[in-house]
């Protein structure tokens, strides 16, 4: 793709959005941000903006800068069917997305990985292996850096000197997938797909075609990996042209891949390599968790195809002990653990998050909901939880949900429901921030919501 002399406008002022204006700055091309928020909400990215060579257009004059755009470029978060987009597009003028765009300049083999939960903790321990195996890799997408500051950086690296990057790890959305058009990654996969993001898509199908769409152009050289235990995803294995591989944790049949890697009995084995090979044993693993051990084994299966050791993987799973923020355990008080789940932000990852902890729990629950069922958690918070303190805008609609569960409190604030927590919680249970819900109610975001809560449990007395 050559972009030099052309005037393209990014649409959208987050880590993507600069990541992609620096990357095309680079190019050549003529650069504008463009963003519908105003400044003043907009300071901290800003001040990492280069208004000297990168035009920024923000506020109600933001379509403006649409004006005369050769290319458009727009982050993750901008839906894109907004009317402005269309027009553009009338005009003949292509719409893409970050994601494509730094694709089409990144020299090392990609591996991607979408699903619904447990993205963040795959892609940072197959980080994590390769780190341990010695091999140079860019780990980020959706999670932390955007790929176009990959992207940069093998663009910017001299003639005749090492690569800086062997591999380029990235954890991609639906979001960012809906926009391209030849991103192919070398290994692939979905891991799950649950319902979420239902103000984005009108039906689970468009959200599961999203997904579907990281296997789009990959050739008979690539690796495409599906959670045989999920119907949605297993489904899926006929849409690719890549060697099928697999993962499954509760014995699935593995006929139609041509290899696996499976929990036999308390043992992770994997065949992805052409033999059987044993991995560890679940309690080898810091994490914690039944759908932890999905993530792993979808980890386990790249970083052996990218070439790590086992002895590399197993020093890995033996010390990591998860991403803030995803069933983090905070600190243990009078008998009492607390654990910060706040990445918990759908029905599927609160199930999976009560499902892997086997003592009594006090779920604080709520938030801004995002399309989510709440009656499929009934049943579990009527086995598992002995009290749901419920905080945001959608505490009415959980409880509603609940039935004649009895158990349910409300709680004006997270401080409030920290302090009841912790009042009410016995020596030997869990108080389980898992919201179930998106944080924008009242939080930043899940990372503002889940560093508060921990402020506040730190805050308690001893």
């Amino acid at each position: 793709m050559n972009v030099k002399d052309l005037q393209v406008t990014v649409v959208g002022l987050a880590r993507s959005g600069v990541g992609a204006a620096r990357l095309l700055n680079h190019l050549g091309a003529r650069v504008t941000l463009a963003d519908r928020k105003e400044a003043q909400e907009l300071t901290a990215i800003l001040s990492q903006v280069d208004r000297s060579s990168i035009a920024v257009k923000v506020g109600a004059q933001y379509e403006s800068a649409l004006e005369g755009a050769d290319l458009v470029v727009i982050s993750p978060g901008v839906p894109t069917h907004l009317d402005a987009l269309n027009r553009v597009r009338a005009r003949g003028v292509r719409v893409i997305g970050e994601l494509e765009l730094a694709s089409r300049f990144l020299t090392a083999p990609v591996v991607a990985v979408t699903g619904t939960n447990g993205k963040s903790t795959t892609v940072t321990l197959i980080g994590k292996f390769l780190q341990e195996s010695g091999k140079r890799a860019f780990v980020g997408g959706n999670l932390g850096i955007a790929a176009s500051e990959a992207a940069l950086t093998s663009v910017q690296a001299k003639a005749g000197s090492a690569a800086p990057y062997e591999y380029v790890v990235l954890e991609v959305s639906s979001f960012q997938l809906e926009t391209t058009e030849q991103f192919h990654p070398w290994i692939a996969a979905i891991l799950n797909v649950t319902l979420d993001h239902m103000d984005r898509y009108a039906s689970v199908e468009d959200y599961v075609a999203a997904k579907a769409t990281i296997f789009a152009n990959q050739t008979a050289g690539d690796y495409s990996l599906f959670n045989l235990d999920d119907a949605r995803v297993a489904a899926l294995r006929g849409r690719t042209k890549g060697t099928v591989l697999g993962f499954s944790r509760s014995g699935a049949t593995v006929s139609g891949v041509a290899g696996a890697t499976v929990l036999d009995g308390d043992l992770i084995v994997t065949t992805v390599r052409g033999r059987r090979e044993e991995i560890c044993r679940r309690s080898d693993m810091r994490l914690i968790g039944l759908h932890n051990v999905e993530n792993v084994m979808a980890a386990v299966t790249y970083g052996l195809l990218c070439g790590c050791s086992i002895e590399a993987v197993r020093a890995v799973l033996r010390s990591f002990p998860g991403l803030e923020h995803a069933l983090e355990v905070v600190r243990e008080r009078r008998g009492v653990r607390f654990v910060n789940d706040s990445k918990g932000t759908n029905v599927d990852a609160v199930l999976k998050a009560l499902e892997g902890i086997d003592q009594p729990i006090w779920l604080i629950a709520g938030g801004r909901d995002k399309g989510g069922d709440f009656s499929r958690l009934e049943r579990a918070i009527r086995e598992r939880v002995k009290g749901l303190i419920l905080i945001g805008e959608a505490a009415g609609r959980i409880q509603a949900a609940m039935g004649d569960f009895d158990r349910c409190r409300p709680a004006a604030t997270l401080r409030d429901a920290v302090e009841l927590a912790a009042r009410e919680a016995q020596p030997g249970e869990v108080v389980l921030l898992s919201p179930a819900c998106a944080s924008f109610d009242m939080f930043a975001d899940y990372q503002d919501r889940g560093r508060q809560f921990k402020a506040l449990v730190q805050g308690l007395p001893a």
